[in-house]
């Protein structure tokens, strides 16, 4: 397979490896370009904790000085904070600083709009047009201010949260022990607090923001280990993992069990639908375990493509309560209008804090499905045709095609989809049973590599 590039454009942003693509005068052009867009406006910055964050800062901070933006200066904090704080700003915009679950050698610039949502579709092709032309707005020094630090963007968070849910129930016989692992990434500086203030006894692992990530970022149950190892120790009640930005969460059972990624979002579901029914907007990747949990309240599930900026574009013109995808990524308007992990633990701790019974027996009673992944390598120019082969190939059967091609059988379901970002397809089952699931994904895999090498 051809290397990865380390250099990564789209319209969602820009990201690549510090000392090789990703270099100042690039991280200062593009916010050039942003600054450009935006109209020269009050824009918020915020970085995760990598070692290289202070660097892209820098430059970010002199691409907006010179096209005169007034800069709000949130320091290191998580991405959702970001753009929660655009909102209450009022902001023309804003970029998070964050390479998100990437290895530490990455960073990337992630562009906020003054709705507070990213950048997608014609706004974000627009910026690349700016950015591609390198015709940037030019401001004179008497128009340039210096960056104000904002000092109580966590707090912010934090009381907007709490505004929404309040502390945990006070009738329990002892506070709800939980460890939370936050890979030393953005979630450090407000996890503990914000676990704090809502009543539970707190064990805070990996929680030093320095960007020395002791474990792969992306909270991935193989990446659980330290976290499930201290649930055990400490005799918690649950654990909660981050990616570095904090967008994330995955969750791990008193039994030191991760539930799996798709059950963050499920346990949200079951809980908001239970005060306040509506639409629910998920990924056509996510478990079908999301829907039943809706349908059984009464709700119906709307899917869109793969990625929060299509989930928060949907959620808005479906007018839905609440959101995500099954990679842990909750995302609750009322409070932010972004993957907020925060919320999820808020909303997950309420959820458990009303049931009877430990948290992997309430999870254990949840509609039940597994997912098989894989990922075959595929030439850029084949994949359309690969596509247009299966279409043909399955015409019969249920198809949907918002994104690649995903076909359902009953319980059953798989997606076929190119990579944005990798010359691979990636094939995703479903099934009611880890045999089922597996057995779908290698028919499918097999599909798929036959067409890429002509025996149709």
């Amino acid at each position: 397979m051809p290397a990865i590039p380390t250099l990564k454009i789209s319209i969602s942003g820009v990201r690549g490896v510090v000392g090789d693509s990703l270099t100042p005068d690039l991280l200062t052009r593009f916010s050039q370009a942003f600054g450009t867009y935006i109209g020269s406006g009050r824009v918020v910055v915020g970085r995760d904790t990598r070692t290289s964050g202070e660097m892209v800062r820098q430059a970010v901070v002199a691409g907006l000085l010179s096209t005169g933006c007034r800069i709000s200066d949130a320091g290191v904090c998580p991405t959702p904070t970001v753009q929660l704080l655009v909102r209450h700003l009022r902001a023309h915009g804003g970029i998070a600083i964050t390479a998100s679950h990437n290895p530490p050698e990455w960073n990337a610039l992630k562009f906020v709009g003054p709705d507070a949502l990213f950048l997608s579709g014609g706004r974000g092709r627009e910026l690349l047009d700016i950015y591609h032309q390198g015709d940037y707005a030019k401001a004179r020094s008497d128009a340039m201010k210096e960056p104000k630090t904002h000092r109580r963007a966590v707090e912010k968070h934090i009381d907007a949260i709490m505004n929404s849910f309040g502390p945990l129930p006070v009738s329990r016989r002892r506070p709800v022990k939980v460890v939370v692992d936050c890979v030393n990434g953005a979630g450090s500086v407000m996890s503990p607090f914000l676990l704090k203030k809502l009543g539970c006894d707190v064990v805070a692992i990996n929680a030093t923001p320095d960007g020395i990530f002791p474990r792969p970022p992306e909270p991935l149950p193989e990446n659980l280990a330290m976290l499930s190892d201290a649930v055990l120790k400490h005799k918690a009640d649950i654990g909660f993992a981050q990616d570095a930005d904090a967008d994330r969460l995955a969750i791990v059972s008193e039994l030191g069990a991760p539930i799996g990624e798709d059950y963050t979002l499920g346990v949200a579901v079951d809980h908001i639908l239970s005060k306040t029914a509506g639409t629910v907007v998920t990924t056509l990747a996510t478990s079908s375990a999301v829907d039943d949990i809706a349908i059984a309240r009464g709700c119906r599930v709307v899917k869109s493509m793969i990625g929060e900026i299509n989930v928060t574009e949907t959620m808005k013109s479906e007018n839905a309560v609440i959101g995500g995808e099954g990679n842990g990524g909750v995302i609750y308007p009322e409070v932010n209008f972004a993957r907020d992990s925060f919320v999820g633990m808020a909303i997950a701790l309420h959820y458990f804090a009303g049931k009877k019974g430990p948290v992997s027996e309430v999870v254990a009673a949840l509609p039940r499905y597994h997912m098989a992944k894989t990922a075959t390598p595929c030439p850029a120019g084949k994949a359309l045709e690969v596509l247009e082969l299966l279409i043909e190939k399955n015409k019969n059967r249920k198809i949907d095609l918002t994104e690649g091609i995903k076909i359902s059988d009953g319980k059953k379901w798989t997606l076929v989809r190119p990579s944005n970002t990798e010359p691979i397809m990636r094939i995703i089952s479903e099934a009611p049973t880890a045999d089922e699931a597996r057995r779908l994904n290698e028919k499918l895999v097999s599909q798929v590599n036959n067409f890429i090498n002509g025996n149709d």
